[in-house]
């Protein structure tokens, strides 16, 4: 009897004795934050490329056209390429476009970015753009936005100034359309604008020029693919006489083999 007596006794006291030990380590408990809590950049893992943050760098080139094409009468080669490196927010970006006709040197632009993240889908861009080829080069200061607009539209508008008052914008967009899950249709529009005629380029003022496109493609691999498209380019304005006078047409119809390649 004795014995279940001091064992009641001691259960009362072992239990006094846990519920004060909580008590007292209550505060200190309170002072550190769930785990869940923690900012992202302190959350890391023993497993390389793995850990949770935004200043992982990347990067990757993108050959969206490099292709031979055939107009009236001519041939001739067309590129458009996009590069860059960065992590999530900030990248440096390259990009260039342009053709090389028969009896012609080729003629582009080259553009050096900073592309900077504003939403989950739009970066806002500033640089450098030169313009090489027909004429003399001339220098650029670049400003735009690219991103993805609302039904998967991939849109580019950037607008440039230069010496001389001279100022420029251009607008592009494209879109994917998935016959198969190789199979690739992909329309593509682009115009450029100009506030002054530029006569040593054969560039008028006002809408330059637009050009409506289609190309479909199969990809043998995501990273590779070959296609087949046409290409309708219109000049209006100044630059529609500029062609006239070289003996040129104002609208030109080509037609276009090429390859899509990204790594």
């Amino acid at each position: 009897m004795s014995a279940l007596a001091i064992t009641g006794r001691g259960r009362r006291l072992v239990s006094l004795w846990l519920l004060s030990a909580t008590v007292l380590s209550a505060p200190a408990l309170a002072e550190q934050p769930p785990a869940s809590l923690a900012p992202a950049a302190a959350v890391t893992t023993n497993m390389p490329g793995m850990d949770m943050t935004d200043d992982h760098r990347f990067g990757k080139v993108l050959l969206n056209q490099f292709e031979a094409t055939r107009g009236d009468g001519s041939n001739g080669q067309a590129w458009d390429a996009y590069a860059w490196y960065g992590s999530d927010l900030n990248k440096f970006a390259l990009r260039t476009e342009g053709d090389h006709g028969e009896g012609r040197a080729p003629t582009g632009d080259v553009e050096a970015l900073w592309s900077r993240a504003v939403g989950a889908f739009w970066d806002t861009e500033l640089g450098l753009r030169r313009d090489f080829g027909n004429g003399p080069a001339r220098d650029w200061a670049a400003f735009g936005v690219q991103g993805i607009a609302p039904y998967w539209l991939d849109v580019e508008a950037t607008g440039y100034v230069s010496s001389g008052g001279r100022a420029a914008a251009r607008f592009k967009a494209e879109y994917e359309l998935l016959i198969t899950q190789r199979v690739v249709l992909q329309p593509e529009i682009e115009t450029n604008l100009y506030t002054r005629s530029d006569p040593a380029r054969r560039v008028g003022s006002g809408i330059a020029d637009a050009s409506i496109g289609v190309r479909l493609r199969y990809e043998i691999r995501r990273e590779f693919a070959p296609y087949l498209g046409v290409v309708w380019q219109r000049a209006y304005g100044r630059s529609a006489e500029f062609r006239r006078a070289d003996n040129l047409s104002v609208l030109d119809r080509r037609i276009v083999a090429g390859l899509r390649i990204w790594f």
